[in-house]
């Protein structure tokens, strides 16, 4: 049997694809969208202070508001729990530790509704707390009940609230960071948008707080990507994927979840959280605001979009050969995997597996057959050998 079965492609533009396909949020068929803001514990709390940034939380519920209140569904995925119960505690400096993480998300979480309630409540507007964890979304049950939940939610005219689970968490704080879990509930809702409001207001061809050298271009902002893998390569060789000690995103992470959402069909938005109005401005055509990134011209399937949404457990490389057929719709065999060293992650039969080219880039999400030790005895291993080398046929 196949090494990993039921995989969903992350690639933009297939050969001999058409190119993506920009969506016009200003005509009819957009007029009512499903949308999921994210918003990043650096643009609600105060890189110098800690503070809470009340006039940015304030702006963004506003606007919030007014997006529901004109028929379209909301979703607010917000980071910042620790940074608040830090702020509660008089903590000013980020922990590190995971008992400390979890203990200061434990305090903050509460506080952090309790800013938006009050704030939504003013508007009229009724919110709800959704908190999340990894081992809900890693089985279809669990996706189809997340998804029942939502669905209710929205119907009702309730903005749900999304932050992690953060102070119940085991192997690790997040599911990787707040960006992908946006992207993630984008997915599970079949949203139409994705905002990632974060401290930039877009991505540029370069670090624009950086010093000039003589003779270099200024820096300039990037409206649109169509190649997500491309952008996300140039991004992580120049190393520009840094936060602030209170969140821990950077722009490589935002890319990571806009090629995400990209693949199923999602138009993703990076922008400037400090002016949440301009979302206003995306939804009415304007593109001159933020990075758009576009959606796959061929998104990925409804029935197999619910393994995109599950927890990543390991990482299998793989060899062009194999990168190809992928990209044809079949299978992963265990001949194409490279060597052993080219599986890591403690994963077991039926957990959920990145599937990533020689170069580092991921080109796909798939459930796997094997555990970890199971596959890497498994690479280059051609079927008919396959019960010799684990002691059964598989």
């Amino acid at each position: 049997p196949p090494c990993a079965t039921d995989s969903c492609s992350l690639r933009e533009a297939l050969p001999g694809s058409s190119p993506p396909v920009s969506m016009d949020p200003s005509s009819a068929a957009a007029a009512h969208t499903t949308i999921v803001v994210k918003v990043g514990t650096s643009s609600i709390l105060r890189g110098d202070t800690g503070m809470l940034a009340l006039s940015t939380l304030a702006s963004l519920v506003e606007t919030l508001s007014t997006l529901r209140a004109s028929g379209h569904a909301i979703v607010l995925v917000s980071s910042g729990a620790v940074g608040v119960g830090c702020q509660r505690m008089g903590v000013k400096k980020r922990p590190t530790s995971l008992a400390e993480l979890q203990a200061y998300a434990a305090i903050g979480q509460p506080h952090l509704m309790r800013y938006y309630d009050e704030l939504f409540s003013a508007l009229g507007q009724p919110i709800a707390q959704v908190l999340l964890s990894a081992d809900a979304l890693d089985s279809r049950a669990g996706y189809e009940n997340a998804q029942a939940t939502f669905t209710e939610l929205l119907r009702i005219g309730v903005i749900p609230v999304v932050n992690e689970n953060d102070s119940v968490a085991v192997s690790e704080l997040r599911f990787g960071d707040n960006d992908a879990l946006s992207a993630l509930v984008a997915v599970l809702i079949k949203a139409d948008y994705l905002f990632l409001c974060t401290d930039v207001d877009a991505l540029y061809t370069s670090n624009p707080n950086a010093k000039l050298e003589p003779g270099q271009e200024p820096a300039k902002p990037i409206r649109e990507v169509e190649d997500v893998a491309g952008a996300l390569q140039a991004v992580e060789a120049a190393k520009s994927n840094s936060g602030t000690q209170w969140g821990t995103g950077g722009i490589a992470t935002k890319l990571r979840a806009g090629q995400l959402a990209s693949s199923a069909g999602i138009t993703t938005v990076i922008m400037g959280a400090a002016q949440p109005q301009h979302l206003l401005d995306v939804l009415g055509g304007a593109r001159d605001v933020g990075t758009t990134v576009l959606p796959a011209p061929r998104a990925v399937s409804s029935h197999k979009r619910w393994i995109m949404a599950l927890p990543v457990r390991g990482e299998l490389t793989v060899d062009q050969g194999a990168a190809r057929a992928l990209r044809g719709g079949s299978s992963l065999f265990a001949a194409g995997l490279l060597a052993a060293s080219s599986v890591s992650g403690p994963f077991g039969e039926r957990d959920a597996v990145r599937i990533v080219e020689a170069s580092g880039v991921e080109m796909a999400r798939a459930l796997v057959n094997y555990s970890a030790e199971q596959a890497a005895s498994l690479c280059g291993c051609q079927s008919a050998d396959i019960a010799q080398r684990i002691g059964y046929p598989g």
